[in-house]
Formats: C-alpha cells, sequence, structure tokens
C-alpha cells in the first residue's frame, strides 16, 4: 500500500489548508509579536506612551510590507520557472 492512485477527500484537502494557512498566519502573528517587542519595549508599563505605540504600528506595518514584498517576489518567481518550464517541454 504505497497510497498511489488514491486521492484525498477535496473537503478533507479543503480543511487541510485552511487549517495551514491558520498556522501561517499564527507564525507571522508570533514572528512580528516578537520583533516589534524586542525593537520597541522599553520598559513595560500600565499603558504605551505615543512613542512606543508608534513604533510599534511603524514596525507592523514594515513588517507587513517585507512579508507582502517577499510573497509577491516568491510568486514572480514561480511563474516566471513555470513559463520557462513550460517552453522547454515544447
Amino acid at each position: 500500500m504505497d497510497g498511489q492512485g488514491i486521492t484525498a477527500d477535496p473537503e478533507l484537502q479543503q480543511f487541510i489548508e485552511t487549517e495551514s494557512q491558520k498556522q501561517r498566519f499564527q507564525q507571522l502573528v508570533h514572528q512580528m509579536t516578537e520583533v516589534c517587542w524586542e525593537k520597541c519595549m522599553d520598559k513595560p508599563g500600565p499603558k504605551l506612551d505615543s512613542r512606543t505605540e508608534m513604533c510599534f504600528v511603524n514596525c507592523v506595518e514594515r513588517f507587513i510590507d517585507t512579508s507582502q514584498f517577499i510573497l509577491n517576489r516568491l510568486e514572480q518567481t514561480q511563474r516566471s520557472r513555470g513559463s520557462f518550464s513550460e517552453t522547454m517541454s515544447d
């Protein structure tokens, strides 16, 4: 039983993909929190001062921008490899 030729249930595949996306999102939030906390938080207190709050806002925005840039670059790379592979197979 090597599992070849067996197709998984589409609903199960969708569930697994959704759960994987949730996990990736949680990892991203964790990374962002860790990076921005270390960068912006000098000393914990009962409330954030405006400088610390702006630091967090800027840090999160840059983290999101960077993540989006990387995703776009990876998509471009995959598309160019895909079109290159298709050209080579013709």
